[in-house]
């Protein structure tokens, strides 16, 4: 068993090497790639370039929004929201996509420990800047896998340098380091690469502002995860927390003095990073044109995600395109085009303010109801009727003899994953109405990976939590994000009328551990929510807020199907489309109107393991270990209280077995 460990390691550092080499050999013309000595390589900036480009689609994809589904903003189910369903692992696959993995982390950790030392010693040929940049890079793309453990796995094992061929020293590397810990070092990271990094490379590379969104990011994640996950098993020195049984963090004590001091530190990093970046770009235009006509006019903030080229625009930090002819173009526009099987929830379109800055239910709204789908859309904030498309809307305008438009009747109602709309509420933030982009295979639509909008909001919500007010700064950052939506720059009227009692029902950010937050801090969360609209930041934020402590059945609906909106639902011979309550549960294809006039999203039949809807247990903010792990690095390859490594909080160290 332990030999086996070895063996996994020295071909993880092997398959680095020969994987970078792979993407490199245009550039190593002294002899044939099989016989490359590792002396030889990595000594010039474009052997420097060939290496980090062979990582970039690995760390930095586009698949993001997916951590949208399965919460209170889109449809989707997992296993997170039942206790026995989410197991233990006995080994995680060979493949790399585990989350006790070190393949990315290996490959940096070669990458650095090489040409950081050769650099200072002026052994790299090259233009200067350009090695730095890259350099730098190498940095930002450990840091930005460090951040994945993180986020799975709290506490983890901190490698700065590849490992000898020894099982003790392997061994030895298990070690956990607190969580905090591990994210000091991402920051550390980040640091380097800012410092090394400009803003001149085009944005489908990694500059400095990328670096800084990122250090906001991260700061902002563990501020917030200590803060909210205070006196639990989840924090360094916390009740029950599993490190303090080992030696090596049993005496454990925050860099800071105390985990007040942590989060403090943590939220004037954010708060610096992110002033960096907003005091230095400005927000893409709203002009407010909903493109429906090959004549009008292009909308920028719409545009902005679904373009071919998204560079242009000041406010995008870092994006990733894709090519038909280079044979990497995507399917999103595709599966949109047809439905998908996903969309937004009636709990998202809820927290949408009006343009007149007041809630759905506050007197003088001017909400028009959810009787229709299109109704939501009127006198609302532009990121809802930008970002979800309406029945009977366009789908394409260019490249199309005549422009078509999406079902009358939403395919809610169907059973082909591909063809449904799921909620209604379809997805439309990177939506393009090119139609050949809607083509299998031939989608050529941006990926927009760091935008400076996140900055504005990472600096709101630290600022607040670090001073208790919105400062000159955070104000005019609000101010900014409210105008482009559409929506009443006066924040405070927001404020003023918000009922947190009334937002509860439909926001999980209305919750920390359990009990509701002020109105201001929720109103932060709120336009956070609204912003990020269909770009896959949810889970991360209702994780960092403790926000899911309170879940006890939460239902997913989708749109009001039964009342006026109703009578839409036949087919041709005058017959309802809408089938439900039938002996046969299998035949149901909506939820019954017993249950409620919104569509029930797993309620259709009795027998989706989801039917009383979603659950969470604390144990589930982080991943269990797979226990593979513990027998290789135990003395006796059997003994898994021996290992250095500890299980997650709530996790026991048993295949097959589900949280505590």
């Amino acid at each position: 068993m332990k030999r086996t460990y070895i063996k996994i390691v020295n071909a993880l550092l092997c398959g680095f090497f020969l994987f970078s080499l792979g993407a490199c050999n245009a550039f190593l013309d002294e002899e044939p790639l099989s016989f490359v000595n590792p002396e030889n390589y990595l000594k010039s900036e474009e052997q420097l370039l060939a290496y980090v480009d062979k990582y970039y689609a690995d760390f930095i994809s586009s698949n993001t929004h997916e951590d949208d589904d399965a919460t209170d903003n889109q449809k989707g189910t997992n296993e997170r929201y039942m206790k026995d369903t989410w197991t233990v692992a006995q080994k995680e696959k060979d493949d790399g996509s585990g989350d006790w993995d070190f393949t990315k982390i290996y490959a940096m950790n070669y990458y650095l420990q090489t040409v950081v030392p050769r650099y200072e010693e002026g052994n790299i040929s090259g233009n200067d800047v350009n090695i730095k940049q890259y350099i730098g890079e190498g940095y930002f793309l450990r840091a930005l896998d460090y951040f994945k453990r993180l986020q799975k796995l709290g506490d983890f094992p901190i490698l700065k340098t590849t490992l000898e061929d020894d099982l003790a020293i392997l061994t030895e590397a298990s070690k956990r380091s607190p969580r905090n810990e591990v994210a000091r070092f991402i920051l550390d990271d980040l640091d380097k690469a800012i410092s090394l990094m400009t803003n001149a490379p085009a944005k489908t590379r990694i500059t400095k502002n990328a670096a800084l969104v990122l250090k906001s990011r991260v700061a902002l994640f563990e501020a917030t995860w200590e803060k909210y996950h205070a006196n639990t098993a989840l924090v360094p020195n916390g009740p029950g927390w599993p490190g303090a049984e080992k030696d090596y963090n049993a005496n454990y004590q925050y860099p800071s003095g105390s985990p007040e001091n942590e989060v403090a530190w943590f939220l004037d990093q954010a708060i610096d990073a992110a002033s960096q970046v907003a005091d230095a770009i400005q927000l893409v235009d709203n002009n407010q044109i909903i493109r429906d006509d090959v004549r009008k006019s292009k909308n920028p903030y719409y545009d902005m995600f679904a373009s071919h080229d998204p560079s242009g625009y000041d406010e995008v930090i870092l994006c990733r395109l894709y090519s038909f002819a280079l044979g990497n173009a995507s399917n999103f526009n595709h599966v949109l085009y047809h439905g998908g099987n996903t969309g937004f929830t009636h709990q998202f379109e809820q927290v949408f303010l009006m343009n007149n800055g007041l809630p759905v239910y506050a007197a003088g709204n001017d909400y028009k109801g959810d009787d229709y789908i299109s109704d939501t859309k009127q006198g609302r904030d532009w990121r809802w009727r930008l970002f979800m498309k309406a029945p009977d809307e366009i789908k394409a305008v260019d490249n199309i003899a005549v422009p078509e438009r999406f079902p009358v009747i939403p395919r809610l109602y169907m059973t082909d994953t591909k063809m449904s709309t799921a909620t209604g509420y379809i997805e439309g933030k990177g939506y393009s109405l090119d139609y050949n982009d809607q083509m299998m295979g031939q989608d050529q639509t941006a990926f927009v990976v760091y935008r400076a909008a996140e900055a504005y909001l990472n600096y709101m919500e630290a600022s607040y939590l670090k001073n208790g007010n919105i400062d000159a700064k955070a104000a005019s950052y609000w101010q900014a994000l409210r105008n482009r939506a559409g929506v009443d720059p006066d924040f405070q009227k927001t404020i003023k009328a918000t009922d947190m009692a009334k937002e509860a029902l439909n926001d999980w950010g209305a919750y920390s551990a359990g009990q509701l937050v002020d109105a201001t801090l929720y109103n932060i969360r709120r336009e956070r929510r609204c912003e990020f609209i269909g770009e896959g930041l949810r889970y991360m934020d209702v994780c960092r807020w403790r926000a899911m402590d309170q879940l006890n059945g939460f239902q997913q609906e989708g749109a009001k199907i039964f009342g006026p909106m109703e009578s839409i639902f036949v087919d041709d011979s005058g017959n309802s489309l809408l089938v439900y309550d039938q002996a046969d549960q299998t035949k149901n294809n909506v939820s019954s109107p017993s249950l409620s006039d919104h569509l029930r999203l797993n309620q259709k039949s009795t027998t989706n393991q989801y039917y009383k809807g979603f659950y969470f247990y604390e144990a589930h903010y982080l991943s269990p270990i797979a226990v593979q792990h513990f027998l290789i690095t135990s003395p006796d390859g059997k003994t898994v209280s021996e290992s250095p490594i500890y299980q997650n909080p709530g996790w026991p160290i048993e295949a097959g077995a589900t949280c505590k």
